[in-house]
């Protein structure tokens, strides 16, 4: 796990896990790779770690990658980091994740906005500003009021990814229980989305790389001096 994605799973964490008191967190894709999600839960919590392969923080293989072995409206949370990308039929995962989320529950997602083509057994997906509002019309389709309360995406800071960080409910009507933002207390994001408002916040139609690539150019055919 990258370093960002550490510190935005351990902010999510801060921001909601208050509001929990106890209960039970389910880590989709919860292999240790280079750290887990579970360093950053609290201790009240009950913590399962599932995976499609044996390894370190794995407590259920999954036999099926779209059905997790759970009862109907058991789980307090569900969290899942750096896995969505890799998952043909994410939305059928989506839908499943909800299906075992107790009404007041919460799906923590992030999955690369960008980045280089990894593996793990395929790399099919990037995820885009407005993927969490599309993701709660899949969910309404299919039966679920389900509501998104933030999304935005990362800065890289010294790594090469910008993560897609997206927060949902699994019962719109519960909202009121979480009243607290990660973009309350955060500042290095773009393209930002709380409670489905219809402003963008730190809006950008470039993504930081192409960002940084367009000044690099200017640096390079002098558009943009550089003062000793």
């Amino acid at each position: 796990m990258h370093i960002s994605a550490l510190a935005s799973g351990r902010l999510f964490f801060e921001t909601y896990a208050p509001h929990l008191g106890s209960g039970t967190v389910v880590d989709i894709g919860a292999q240790d790779v280079n750290g887990s999600l579970k360093s950053c839960c609290p201790p009240g919590l009950k913590y399962i770690g599932v995976d499609f392969a044996h390894g370190k923080g794995v407590d259920v293989v999954l036999q099926d990658p779209y059905i997790l072995p759970f009862e109907d409206d058991s789980m307090d949370v569900v969290v899942s980091s750096s896995c969505f990308e890799h998952s043909e039929l994410f939305w059928v995962l989506f839908l499943e994740i909800l299906r075992i989320l107790k009404p007041d529950g919460l799906f923590y997602l992030n999955a690369p906005s960008n980045g280089p083509w990894h593996r793990y057994p395929v790399d099919c997906w990037r995820f885009y500003p407005d993927s969490g509002n599309a993701l709660v019309t899949w969910a309404r389709r299919n039966g679920f009021d389900a509501a998104l309360l933030e999304s935005f995406i990362g800065n890289q800071g010294t790594e090469e990814w910008n993560d897609f960080i997206a927060v949902f409910l699994k019962s719109r009507d519960r909202a009121s229980i979480y009243p607290d933002r990660m973009l309350a207390r955060k500042t290095d994001f773009t393209n930002g989305i709380v409670d489905r408002q219809a402003e963008i916040l730190n809006a950008q139609a470039v993504p930081e790389d192409g960002r940084k690539l367009a000044i690099i150019s200017d640096l390079i055919s002098g558009r943009i001096e550089v003062k000793s």
